[in-house]
């Protein structure tokens, strides 16, 4: 059978990507190696980007809904309501310079579920038990072989997009360079039961690694273990001599659920695209999950991909589009993984690690050092560099767009994310202004809004493109930009109807 683009993976990022295309007019198949989506609660939440293209898809009051029970299930758990650095706690959703831009905490299995129940109301195809075997691809196309249930099937598309994890099948078949630097940690979290548990001592940093542990939770960063690291199923006998190395004591756990184990082990694709196969996601990068930074790169590495990729299969793309996809995501993931191993470097036993973690803690008590940390965890550092701006255009432009609040003409307030739903762009200016007439002819691809004002001081009209970047801005003590305007619609969608 043939398709227009395959999907390979129906965890977070797959079913991501599988829902832009949908809204961007193509319709995709995802296959998935597994019977039933995995139950161990790899990702505790999602972070600004991730949430912010959420919400643009009307998936945030969903998300808000299970913010009281996760709040309080994190405070107890790190014994901090402030989000981490190197698990020095002390990055304040309060202190940062966009205090409203934050993440959603939520388990990636229930993340799942509800990413699962709206691409089925999209009427998006899932096909689970299907593992690919080999992958082909030519000037025309990628074939791929699948083990299905009811035996090998091949499976043909224009393009297939690797969202199949960290092991990525995708990856290694179409030869993708994956270099990088080897872990030099071990990590192992479960939900468990502990005869003994006044024998461990209070979370933090010990002389084998960082314990962590609360009500029916543990988990241990292991600096000693070597590079025998077990494979297989985590055990109870496995956690306990974890425990042993990290703390230097011993107790009894007696049951073991929900359990993980993974690494710092830091490596990315060279490229995110080799002819008509592309990564996203983990399948694109590992990095440990210190800062919980994994699902807010890999979601959007697939809105940032999403529109991108459908243009190109439906012939409308401009030239190059669908190479900025690497161009912008590469970046982004290079600071992670940096960030991720600068953690690992923090959590290391040892004065000397102890006297930097000090100097770096006293550096966060300064605000603005604060907000550093607090926006490059939540990936709102992020900016891209488009040749068509200059030194003086908006410093806004290449950056992901807040959810802006709008004044409309009747004095109504209404939020941006309330006309992002199409997966189009969006043009908001104010009413009777030029830059109307200057869009005219993408109509049949952006959503033009005409309001009164922009109840954000540094812009008075904006276009976003439909990954939420902003494309061009407008600042409120200067003229209407016709001109950039119009490069700018040119280069993100096209030559106008």
């Amino acid at each position: 059978m043939s398709y227009e683009v395959i999907v390979v993976g129906a965890g977070p990022v797959g079913l991501t990507l599988a829902m832009e295309l949908h809204l961007a007019g193509i319709e995709p198949l995802v296959v998935e190696r597994l019977a039933e989506p995995a139950p161990q609660r790899k990702s505790r939440g999602v972070g600004p980007l991730a949430y912010e293209a959420l919400e643009r898809r009307g998936l945030g009051p969903v998300l808000e809904a299970c913010q009281p029970e996760r709040k309080a299930e994190k405070e107890r758990d790190h014994g901090s309501a402030k989000n981490h650095f190197a698990w020095i706690h002390k990055i304040d959703p309060a202190l940062q310079d966009e205090p409203d831009r934050t993440g959603r905490l939520i388990w990636q299995p229930d993340l799942e579920r509800i990413l699962a129940e709206h691409a089925a109301t999209l009427g998006i195809t899932v096909r689970r038990e299907c593992t690919v075997t080999a992958l082909v691809q030519n000037e025309d196309g990628v074939t791929l072989t699948v083990d299905t249930p009811t035996g090998p099937q091949e499976l043909e598309a224009a393009y297939v997009v690797g969202c199949d994890g960290g092991r990525s099948a995708i990856r290694k078949l179409a030869g993708f360079d994956f270099p990088g630097t080897a872990p030099i940690m071990t990590a192992r979290q479960a939900q468990v039961a502990i005869a003994d548990p006044d024998k461990l001592p209070p979370s933090g940093r010990l002389s084998g690694g960082m314990l962590i542990h609360g009500p029916g939770v543990l988990g241990t960063f292991d600096f000693a273990e070597g590079p025998d690291v077990p494979r297989g199923e985590v055990t109870a006998e496995e956690l306990q001599a974890s425990v042993r190395r990290v703390a230097g004591v011993d107790v009894t756990i007696t049951e073991v659920s929900d359990a993980l184990r993974f690494t710092d082990n830091a490596r990315q694709a060279a490229t995110y695209r080799i002819g008509r196969v592309l990564l996203a996601g983990d399948a694109a990068h590992v990095h440990s999950p210190n800062g919980g930074q994994g699902l807010n790169l890999g979601l959007t590495d697939a809105v940032n991909l999403g529109w991108k990729l459908a243009a190109q299969v439906r012939g409308v793309a401009p030239e190059g589009l669908l190479d900025t996809y690497t161009e912008e995501r590469h970046p982004a993931g290079v600071a992670v993984l940096d960030n991720t191993r600068a953690q690992s470097a923090l959590m290391l036993p040892g004065p000397h690690t102890d006297a930097l973690r000090d100097i770096v803690s006293e550096l966060m008590d300064i605000q603005e050092v604060n907000q550093y940390f607090g926006r490059m965890l939540g990936g709102l550092a992020t900016r891209y560099a488009f040749q068509y701006v200059k030194p003086d255009d908006h410093s806004l432009i290449g950056s992901y767009c807040p959810d802006l609040t709008f004044v409309t003409a009747d004095s109504d307030e209404s939020k941006l994310s309330q006309f992002t739903a199409t997966g189009r762009a969006v043009l908001a200016v104010p009413v009777g202004d030029p830059a109307v007439e200057v869009a005219d002819g993408w109509r049949d691809r952006i959503e033009i809004i005409e309001i009164e004002t922009v109840k954000d001081s540094r812009l008075s009209a904006v276009l976003m493109r439909p990954d939420g970047v902003i494309a061009w801005a407008c600042d409120p003590d200067k003229p209407t930009d016709g001109a950039l305007l119009l490069e700018a619609l040119t280069t993100w969608l096209g030559a106008p109807a």
